[in-house]
């Protein structure tokens, strides 16, 4: 790795290592967190590979993320109660409980991807039974099979 490489990690990115992970949490791209450091894509993977802080904050911010989503799936999935509330004048006025019903789709897409053994679409069963097939005509001679062909 060249002096110059190294000298741009710690000037352009060391001093970002909490942007990156801001960044990665708000969901960009490895591509589009390059392109805010000032550095190519070649760059960034390079510094992934040997700059283990670097990495970490990726990880760290993907995680966060990446966690907030699942249990946004799960709470979708299983169905949820929230407050509406109505304010006027800075005050509460009124206050509903509403119900979000559990959805389909949602528990359909955790479970084949929580338990493919059971939910994915494409069931693999083993099976150790054989298959025998008798041929009534196995031995029989070329004359033997013509004459049942002319006779049949």
């Amino acid at each position: 790795m060249s002096s110059l490489a190294k000298s741009k990690y710690f000037t352009h990115v060391e001093p970002k290592l909490t942007l990156v992970e801001g960044w990665a949490r708000d969901g960009l791209t490895d591509e589009q967190i390059a392109k805010n450091l000032g550095i190519s894509t070649k760059t960034f993977y390079e510094y992934k590979k040997n700059y283990l802080q670097f990495l970490q904050a990726l990880k760290k911010g993907k995680e966060v993320v990446d966690y907030e989503v699942e249990n946004a799936l799960l709470k979708r999935a299983l169905g949820y109660e929230y407050d509406e509330i109505t304010y006027e004048n800075g005050k509460e006025v009124k206050r509903v409980t509403k119900q979000v019903a559990p959805d389909t789709t949602a528990q359909i897409f955790w479970l084949k991807n929580r338990r493919p053994d059971k939910w994915r679409d494409k069931q693999v069963i083993e099976s150790n039974n054989t298959v025998e097939v008798k041929n009534p005509l196995e031995g029989l001679s070329t004359e033997e099979l013509k004459k049942l062909i002319r006779d049949g």
